[in-house]
């Protein structure tokens, strides 16, 4: 009998382990080992101080929570607890193909709505079914703040602000961390940050020695903002360029923010290489980058375009950043302006790898499923030489 009780323990033990793992609620961290129970982890709460500063008490490792705003999709499943999401900002419900976290969660497009960021509507969220725990919000000035929003909902708001890639990737850590934290994920979020740090490392690495003068010039068009496409739209810092120390033409340490170049200075700098970030069809026109290269006759004579050195990249710069893209970015365009330093690259390899570990819980078969998937983004070819008749 006694043997049969040892055996019962036994088995109670492994369940509870079992559930415990399942709901999410252990804690994330080496310094607490200790198991909770599922009532204990639902009463404990903890002090959060947000982006913005407000210190916000939230129930620790929440089953249900929504993001509003562009970015907290993304950050939560690089995290791996997209499943506690449940309900999801208007705007995701627009093309996800661009999105690596939307390609490899494609069942959000199924998820309810509660209004956009700034737009909230209260209503839809306090009907919600399951009810939110927590609110991440993408903070962004305008509609309700913050506080209102806590206020008016009676749920605890956590603020964020986005960084990106390369000014200002602190940010967008302590976005990780913070939401790592609250989620009971902060193993995971330093994993993250290691990821990023060490492919960022290895990408500068590979060119930091190569002089100036054996660089050829490059340009990256077409960086998105929410309603042009046009070919003078960059980034200064564009992270692709930037992480491997490539001789961007628009780059000025002086004025990171330059979004938009002059037509004469592009003509000016005729850069060697070209890429362009791609869109979806419905972007076509006369306001999108690759019409714009085939149709003015200026642009024909750029040296890029006249040597067929013009290629398409999957966009960094779609619904806010995307990291995970722009270290594939980076890789390809490494191929294309130092060969020799990157010629054990296989890309289709290397985004399986990227997109497997920041989007498919490690899994790199589900890594290539998603970068082919994102490939069909446009009907120009992303990663091959664009062709101008």
């Amino acid at each position: 009998m006694s043997g049969r009780k040892t055996i019962l323990v036994a088995v109670l033990t492994a369940l509870i382990i079992v559930s415990t793992f399942v709901s999410g609620c252990v804690d994330d961290t080496s310094a607490s080992q200790s198991i909770q129970t599922q009532e204990e982890t639902e009463t404990r709460t903890i002090t959060i101080t947000d982006s913005l500063g407000r210190t916000v008490e939230v129930p620790k490792c929440p089953e249900h929570v929504i993001c509003s705003g562009a970015g907290g999709l993304r950050y939560l499943t690089y995290l791996e607890v997209e499943d506690r999401i449940v309900a999801i900002d208007g705007n995701e419900k627009k093309v996800s193909v661009g999105k690596a976290y939307a390609v490899a969660n494609s069942y959000f497009k199924g998820y309810p709505t509660f209004g956009k960021s700034g737009s909230e509507n209260l209503e839809t969220i306090l009907a919600l079914d399951p009810q939110p725990q927590v609110i991440f919000t993408m903070y962004t000035t305008g509609g309700y703040s913050p506080d209102e929003l806590q206020d008016k909902t009676s749920i605890p708001v956590i603020a964020l602000k986005e960084g990106d890639m390369v000014n200002n990737r602190e940010d967008m850590y302590q976005i990780l961390r913070i939401m790592g934290e609250v989620m009971g994920k902060e193993s995971r979020a330093e994993e993250l940050i290691t990821f990023f740090d060490t492919t960022i490392s290895d990408l500068d690495e590979r060119t930091a020695d190569v002089p100036d003068e054996e660089k050829m010039t490059c340009y990256a068009g077409g960086v998105g903002s929410s309603s042009s496409y046009e070919f003078l739209r960059t980034d200064s810092n564009y992270p692709a360029l930037y992480f491997i120390n490539a001789k961007n033409v628009a780059y000025n340490p002086q004025n990171v923010s330059i979004e938009k170049v002059s037509k004469e200075s592009i003509l000016v700098w005729d850069p060697e290489v070209i890429f362009i970030e791609l869109r979806p069809s419905m972007f076509d026109g006369e306001n999108y980058a690759p019409y714009q290269l085939e149709h003015d006759e200026s642009y024909n004579q750029l040296s890029a375009v006249q040597n067929g050195n013009v290629y398409g990249m999957l966009p960094y710069k779609f619904y806010s950043h995307n990291p995970d893209t722009a270290l594939v970015d980076a890789y390809f365009a490494g191929t294309i302006l130092f060969p020799e330093q990157f010629e054990d690259i296989i890309l289709e390899k290397k985004a399986a790898e990227v997109y497997g570990f920041l989007v498919c819980e490690g899994d790199e078969e589900k890594g290539m499923s998603v970068y082919e998937t994102m490939l069909t983004i446009s009907d120009t070819p992303a990663y091959v030489g664009m062709e101008f008749e």
